[in-house]
């Protein structure tokens, strides 16, 4: 266990590469996830307090070169371990994060890292190194056992499974879940959950821990296969009435129009996909202009909203094209925090997994 400060530092050596550098600080730019109606009432309450238009944190000293070569990695993402349990807790500690540990060195963990990092002025890797263990360990305390151990989840927020595909249809034999069952565990079903614990008299989360999964299904049936994917009934899309800027006639471009709402998939003109897109509210209004994909990031969570942002593709700053639960399930009521959201969740997907490509040009136009 990693108790004392510097008390475990793994022998491996790496180098801290600029990539790693901005891929880590790109999660503390996701500050624009799905919002609701509530990313219209949120912009007063968070100007005071939020980064720059740019997303950019300020920068953190830089070590030298000989540093870089030197630092020594105690954890990076991909590790699954009790140290990197006890770091969570650690994390949980400082405000930084706000899952429950579980081990497991993922992309909510990298991003709280490296918010921590830079609140720290520490270079931004989203990697634990010998330096930012020690500072971590001087501000927290030995995790007790209840905080490294938490009682066992089922699922929570950010999941994507059948297994939540069956919560929400348990969900919805209860009148906690109107809408059909996507398989994502994003904010309505955070919402429909804590709606569940309060009625059943159990601790309100929006978490499904064993007690709560127990009970929600001794008082529910085994869904049917059509209550699990009852049929989807799509829009018909007619790709002849695509909104099409010049700029998008040539190459592969994501050309995204705010006067009709949709999101155009074009490879030399011709398009391949359209679908439908909202943009940021007001405060928080998605930029235009002619960008191109950076980065992409199939389970991304923002650490600024604490928001699940699945296949997003990170074009200007903070700004990603990504999947959206709010939107599929409330339609254009609200906005997102200057993101482009998607309803579409097998389209987004389609196009995540086996089109967009690093490098795609990205249009924004009215």
């Amino acid at each position: 266990m990693l108790i004392e400060a510097g008390g475990l530092v793994r022998s491996n050596r790496i180098r801290l590469s600029a990539v790693a550098a901005l891929s880590a600080a790109a999660l503390l730019l996701t500050g624009c996830s799905q919002g609701g109606d509530q990313a219209e009432n949120a912009a007063n309450e968070v100007a005071a307090s939020r980064t720059p238009s740019s997303g950019q944190t300020e920068p953190s000293e830089k070590p030298s070169a000989k540093e870089k070569e030197t630092e020594e990695v105690v954890l990076k993402p991909g590790d699954n371990s009790d140290e990197v349990r006890e770091l969570q807790a650690r994390l949980v500690q400082v405000e930084h994060l706000k899952a429950v540990p579980n081990g497991n060195y993922g992309p909510a963990t990298e991003g709280a890292v490296a918010e921590y990092q830079a609140g720290q002025k520490l270079e931004v890797t989203g990697i634990v190194t010998a330096s930012t263990w020690k500072k971590l360990t001087s501000q927290t305390k030995a995790p007790t056992q209840d905080e490294l151990f938490p009682k066992k989840q089922v699922l929570g927020h950010g999941d994507n499974s059948d297994k939540v595909r069956e919560l929400q249809a348990r969900l919805k034999q209860l009148g906690h879940f109107k809408d059909k069952p996507t398989g994502f565990y994003g904010d309505v079903t955070l919402t429909a959950v804590k709606a569940y614990q309060q009625a059943a008299g159990l601790e309100v989360t929006g978490t499904v821990y064993e007690d709560t999964w127990e009970k929600l299904k001794s008082q529910t049936k085994t869904p049917t296969q059509d209550e699990l994917k009852p049929p989807v009934e799509l829009p018909t899309v007619d790709a002849s009435k695509a909104d099409l800027d010049d700029r998008c006639l040539t190459g592969r471009v994501l050309c995204i129009s705010k006067t009709s709402k949709k999101l155009a998939w074009v490879i030399d003109g011709k398009v391949h996909k359209l679908l439908d897109v909202r943009f940021g509210a007001e405060g928080y209004e998605t930029r235009e202009g002619v960008f191109s994909v950076y980065w992409k990031s199939r389970d991304h969570v923002s650490t600024l909203y604490d928001s699940a942002m699945p296949f997003a593709m990170f074009f200007d700053g903070g700004q990603a094209v990504h999947y959206s639960e709010n939107f599929a399930q409330n339609g254009y009521t609200g906005g997102s925090y200057g993101c482009v959201n998607v309803r579409d969740y097998e389209g987004i997907k389609w196009l995540f997994d086996n089109q967009v490509k690093t490098g795609d040009k990205v249009v924004i136009h009215w």
